[in-house]
């Protein structure tokens, strides 16, 4: 996000060098990096325009990549797009809710067809229907790509354009403050003047003077924010009211299974939610399955619970696809979703009280696939003032302060 942000801003600059930006990393080989950790998907099967507005933006910036993100004399890009699409399966229960999300979907100009389960059987004779009412495929613009491409594309072109990049960690703001009277009360605004980046492997910290800050530390985000007051003012005022985004682990799990699914085998969204896909030709594939709020795992460090897959996510693949009850899992790992807590979706724009804070963060999982056109969102707003390729005013702060959720029911 932030280097989608800075790629951005220098492209839609008014005239070239008219601005200074920064990118600060806190580790740039990106090894706890939500981006690296994903498994890289792209759909257009979301339940809110905007978010499919966004996956068929960025699903034309990908197929399109090198004429955006080309350098000079440098290799052409490889995202190694695989377009086998994504199959979502519902029960009778989530039936009428899928269609609804379908024709949301097409009415944005996404391809998306309706299978019955006869259908299904018949494009993929592996798949168990029982319990399958209704499917959802993607017919293009859907499959998925390298992450770790994406990434060094966007920050190999934003630095050749003058984006600067900052190895450090930011370790405080400082701001200035105004007093602002109300009918209703006395608003304190602040301003940040000031970011204090603590330099790798050193005693030093370097303030860095700046007109506005981006908040793109995904899951860190709200910490960050935090740094700058958001959210710890008095009780009962806007002042409390926090950037719900925070960390939450999600294991991928890699098994074997050389009577599996062929090579035509998209990306399978089980009516309990489990998902997989192929991954190359050798019989391999990927998948995992959210946890309930309950069995929440602990987000202290990067460690997998294989238990978790033997009990949770098995015996469902199994049942699904009953040749994967022979699978032998070969490896795994663990990443952290931006999660929003108030409505799994997006935070993009300003904060309310923080005037020169801006947040591109809280996407819950679907942040990879959407970094394109929410990056060129994000500096639409910072530059003109509004958004203009994609309205995104519904996933403003604002709609933590009036208690309207942007609900998305297709999250994974």
């Amino acid at each position: 996000m932030g280097w989608s942000v800075a790629y951005w801003l220098k492209c839609l600059e008014t005239r070239k060098g008219a601005l200074q930006v920064a990118v600060i990393e806190k580790d740039p080989t990106y090894s706890k990096a939500s981006t690296v950790l994903s498994v890289g998907g792209i759909r257009q099967q979301f339940s809110l325009p905007e978010n499919v507005q966004m996956s068929l933006y960025s699903a034309f910036f990908l197929r399109t990549i090198n004429e955006h993100l080309g350098v000079v004399n440098e290799p052409p890009i490889d995202i190694q797009f695989n377009p086998l699409g994504y199959l979502f399966l519902a029960s009778e229960d989530g039936a009428a809710i899928l269609e609804e999300n379908v024709h949301v979907q097409r009415d944005q100009g996404a391809k998306v067809s309706l299978l019955s389960p006869t259908q299904l059987k018949k494009k993929y004779p592996w798949l168990n229907t029982d319990g399958v009412a209704v499917a959802s495929y993607g017919l293009e613009n859907e499959g998925w790509f390298d992450p770790w491409a994406l990434l060094h594309a966007f920050k190999r072109k934003a630095i050749s354009m003058g984006v600067y990049s900052c190895h450090g960690e930011v370790t405080s703001f400082t701001t200035s403050s105004t007093e602002l009277l109300t009918p209703e009360r006395e608003l304190t605004l602040s301003r940040i003047n000031y970011v204090h980046v603590q330099m790798p492997n050193s005693l030093e910290n370097q303030p860095v003077e700046c007109s506005l800050v981006v908040n793109a530390a995904g899951c860190w985000s709200g910490k960050l924010a935090e740094m700058a007051g958001v959210g710890i003012g008095s009780p009962n005022t806007q002042d409390e009211i926090k950037l719900p985004v925070e960390p939450r682990k999600r294991y991928v799990y890699v098994w074997h299974c050389p009577d599996g699914p062929g090579l035509a085998c998209p990306t399978v969204i089980d009516t309990t939610g489990t998902y997989f896909r192929r991954e190359g030709i050798g019989g391999n594939y990927l998948g995992g399955l959210s946890p309930t709020e309950e069995e929440e795992p602990d987000i202290q460090d990067l460690k997998v619970d294989h238990s978790f897959f033997q009990e949770k996510i098995w015996p469902k693949l199994a049942h699904r696809v009953p040749v994967f009850e022979s699978l032998k899992v070969r490896s795994a790992w663990a990443g952290y979703y931006d999660y929003n807590t108030f409505d799994q979706n997006a935070v993009l724009g300003s904060h309310p009280l923080v005037e020169n804070m801006f947040f591109i963060t809280g996407f819950s999982g679907h942040g990879l696939q959407h970094s394109p056109a929410a990056g060129r969102a994000m500096a639409e707003l910072i530059l003109e003032g509004k958004f203009k390729t994609i309205c995104m005013e519904k996933f403003s702060f604002n709609r933590f302060i009036t208690g309207e959720p942007a609900l998305e029911r297709n999250i994974i």
